[in-house]
């Protein structure tokens, strides 16, 4: 989609036709309605849930209330099965730090993460200046 909200290409992939559900390319001008993306019907508690379609309601009202009440983890890990809103959960939440800069880490505190820049000039990695991430731990969230 563009920015104003229609179709970019003149053609799209579609349900036609309901009780068959007939799936083709057709011209954009003859489409009526939009799906709505599976990611945006459920909350993002939610959506961190693996395997969702095939859980009961209420098993999983309960286990994204749940989630909502954890514990942060002092060291954390990687889920043994994600469902790839776990990066995007964690980056809109505005606790997790990126960084802006390609770089290298010098250095980790409880309280800074120290990145030197790295930049690829006529081929050669040049080392730049050390950017300061300040951390800010057991913040108070509500």
């Amino acid at each position: 989609l563009n920015d104003d909200g229609t179709f970019r290409d003149d053609s799209a992939i579609v349900r036609y036709n309901k009780p068959s559900d007939n799936i083709l390319p057709m011209p954009t001008d003859r489409v009526d309605y939009m799906d709505v993306a599976p990611k945006q019907v459920v909350s993002v508690a939610t959506a961190l849930i693996p395997f969702l379609e095939n859980d009961d309601s209420n098993r999983a009202l309960m286990g994204s209330n749940m989630q909502r009440q954890a514990v942060p983890l002092l060291i954390p890990q990687a889920p043994f099965v994600g469902t790839g809103m776990e990066h995007k959960s964690a980056k809109a939440s505005g606790v997790c730090i990126v960084s802006k800069i390609n770089g290298i880490v010098e250095r980790v505190s409880a309280n800074e993460i120290q990145v030197r820049r790295i930049e690829v000039i006529d081929g050669k990695e040049v080392r730049g200046d050390l950017v300061k991430h300040k951390l800010q731990k057991f913040m108070r969230s509500n």
